[in-house]
C-alpha cells in the first residue's frame, strides 16, 4: 500500500515507518523540518516537506495514498491549546476529503472520550468528534496510554531534589505505554486491514505511580527514590519555572487532574482492557537510566 505518515520521525512515526517499510509500502513521512529529510530516505521512505496547516500541501501529499496515519504535533507557541489541535484536525479532514483517501488511521489519546477537564485531551475529543461526522473513509482510532516518555520529564528533579512526582499521588494507579509498543500495534493493524469505524486503545502496563519512583529509583541506584504529590498550584509554578509557556503549563496541570481523579482510565476500565504491550515498567526503567546517566 502507499501509506502517508504525519508526525516527521518522531517518537511513534519512525519506528511506524521503520515497520511498514520492512512489511513492504511505499511510505512517505510528512515533516515540517527539511533538515529530516536524508534521514527519511535513508529508512527508504520519501520524505513530504511542509506544514500540517497548509491544507494545499496536504492535499497534494495524501492524493493517490491508500492510507494516512494522522497526529498532531505538539505546537508550545500557541496561546489555545485545545483550539490549536482541533484547528490540525479540521485541515486533516478537509485534506482527507479532497483527496479521496479512504482509511485513515487517527492518533488519539486516552481519555479522550471526555469532552472537557482533561488539558490537551480534550483538543484531540474534539478531533475524534469532527472525523466522527464524516464520511467516505474507514477509520481506526488509536487511543493510546500515559506514555512511558512523559517521565523523562522527571530527570532534573531527580538529580536536584532526589525526588520523583507530580499533582497526583503514589497510590493513584496509571495505565502507561511505549511508543514501540504503539508503533508495532498500528503497523500490525494497518497491514491486516480494517474496514468501517472502530476505536483502539494500546496500553503497555497499569501501575501505580509509587511502582514508577520505586523501579526508577532501583534502575537509576536510587532504591529510596519517592514519589511526592504536588498540589496543582505548585505543578504550574514548577512547570513554567522549567521554561513552559503558561498555556501549556496550565493544560498539563488539568490533565494531572484527570489522572488524579482516575477519570482518564474510566472507559479503558470499563471495557476490561488489559495492557498488552511488550514494554513494561521494569524494561523502561532500564531506559531511564540510560538517559538518566547519558
Amino acid at each position: 500500500m502507499k501509506i502517508i505518515l504525519t508526525g516527521s520521525l518522531g517518537n511513534i512515526s519512525k519506528p511506524l515507518t521503520k515497520n511498514l517499510i520492512a512489511l513492504g509500502h511505499d511510505v512517505t513521512v510528512v515533516s515540517s523540518n527539511a533538515s529530516k529529510t536524508d534521514e527519511i530516505k535513508a529508512l527508504g521512505a520519501t520524505p513530504a516537506i511542509g506544514a500540517v496547516q497548509d491544507e494545499d500541501f496536504l492535499t497534494h501529499t495524501f492524493t493517490g495514498a491508500d492510507l494516512v496515519y494522522l497526529m498532531v504535533p505538539n505546537d508550545f507557541s500557541t496561546d489555545n491549546m485545545r483550539n490549536h489541535i482541533k484547528s490540525i484536525g479540521q485541515h486533516y479532514i478537509n485534506a482527507v476529503q479532497k483527496s479521496g483517501v479512504k482509511k485513515v488511521v487517527l492518533l488519539s489519546s486516552i481519555g479522550a472520550h471526555l469532552e472537557k477537564g482533561t488539558g490537551p485531551i480534550a483538543g484531540l475529543h474534539d478531533v475524534e468528534q469532527l472525523f466522527g461526522k464524516e464520511e467516505g473513509f474507514d477509520i481506526l482510532t488509536l487511543r493510546p496510554a500515559y506514555f512511558y516518555n512523559n517521565l523523562y520529564g522527571n530527570i532534573d528533579m531527580i538529580k536536584h531534589a532526589g525526588i520523583i512526582g507530580g499533582n497526583y499521588g503514589a497510590d493513584q494507579p496509571i495505565v502507561i505505554v511505549d511508543p514501540q509498543d504503539i508503533a508495532d500495534t498500528a503497523s500490525a493493524k494497518i497491514n491486516e486491514g480494517f474496514t468501517g469505524r472502530s476505536t483502539l486503545y494500546i496500553a503497555s502496563d497499569k501501575r501505580t505511580l509509587g511502582e514508577v519512583a520505586a523501579q526508577i529509583g532501583k534502575a537509576i541506584g536510587q532504591p529510596e527514590l519517592p514519589w511526592i504529590e504536588f498540589t496543582d498550584e505548585q505543578s504550574y509554578d514548577g512547570m513554567v519555572g522549567a521554561g513552559l509557556p503558561p498555556e501549556i503549563a496550565k493544560n498539563y496541570v488539568e490533565m494531572g487532574t484527570a489522572i488524579r481523579s482516575g477519570v482518564l482510565w474510566e472507559d479503558f476500565d470499563a471495557k476490561n482492557t488489559v495492557p498488552s504491550g511488550k514494554v513494561k515498567l521494569e524494561d523502561f526503567a532500564l531506559k531511564f537510566a540510560q538517559a538518566y546517566n547519558s
